[in-house]
C-alpha cells in the first residue's frame, strides 16, 4: 500500500492539474503494467464510524486511527525494490514523499 496524507501535497494552485495529470498517469502505468489493484482517497466529509458485531453503529473511530485520511494506491508487486520504485513514482507525481507499507498475506483472500 502506497500511501500519504491530504496535507502532505504541496503545489502552487497553477499546477492543479499538472498534478492531476501526472498522477493518473502513473496510475494508467500501474494498470498497462497489470499489478494495479486499488486506488482512491479517503472522503473526508463523510464521518467515520465503528460497527459492531451486534451491528451498533458508533460515530467515530478508534482514537490511533482518528486522523487516516488522504489517498491510497494497493499495487500487487513482486519485490520490495518494485513497490519502492513504484512510490518513488507517485511521489513525483503528486509532489509528496509517500509512506509504503505491506499486507501480511492470506491465503483465503
Amino acid at each position: 500500500m502506497i500511501s500519504f496524507p491530504s496535507g502532505a501535497m504541496q503545489f502552487r494552485p497553477e499546477e492543479f492539474q499538472t498534478v492531476v495529470d501526472e498522477s493518473h498517469a502513473v496510475i494508467q502505468e500501474a494498470k498497462d503494467a497489470g499489478v494495479y489493484v486499488f486506488g482512491g482517497g479517503i472522503d473526508e466529509e463523510v464521518p467515520p464510524v465503528r460497527v459492531s458485531a451486534d451491528g451498533t453503529v458508533t460515530p467515530g473511530t478508534y482514537p490511533q486511527t482518528n486522523r487516516l485520511e488522504g489517498g491510497y494506491t494497493i499495487l500487487e508487486l513482486p519485490s520490495r525494490a518494485e513497490a519502492e520504485r513504484w512510490a518513488a513514482k507517485i511521489a513525483t507525481a503528486c509532489r509528496c514523499p509517500q509512506e509504503l507499507r505491506q499486507f501480511g498475506y492470506d491465503p483465503m483472500s
